[in-house]
């Protein structure tokens, strides 16, 4: 992995339009999908990551588009991008895919003997 690149935002229809506008601008391939719901009554139910990879210059440009749709929903709330992640990082990626077992059925074997 290159670079990997995360943007969180709410609701799961923003998390794909983020996703297909980061597909749809740079050279990049979409990992996962991680949802989260805040135990807290006041925060929104559904906050949802949108994870990428490629090479850095890629990530930088797919992150910036898709955090731009997103402050312009209102649905934005955070991303970075992490250039040559460190070993162990690439698992971390993965590791919470809300759908792992059917949309990211090519995760390295060594993910899958491990759960």
């Amino acid at each position: 992995m290159k670079a990997l690149g995360m943007i969180e935002v709410y609701t799961l229809s923003t998390a794909v339009c983020v996703a297909d506008i980061c597909a749809k601008t740079a050279d990049i391939k979409v990992i996962a999908f991680d949802r989260n719901r805040p135990k807290d009554p006041s925060a929104p139910p559904l906050v949802m990551q949108v994870k990428i990879e490629g090479n850095i210059a890629a990530v930088r440009a797919a992150i910036a588009a898709g955090r731009a749709y997103a402050e312009s929903k209102g649905k934005y709330i955070v991303s970075h991008i992490i250039a040559n992640p460190g070993e162990g990082v690439e698992k971390m990626a993965y590791l919470l895919d809300f759908n792992k077992d059917k949309y990211n059925k090519k995760l390295p074997k060594s993910f899958i003997e491990e759960e």
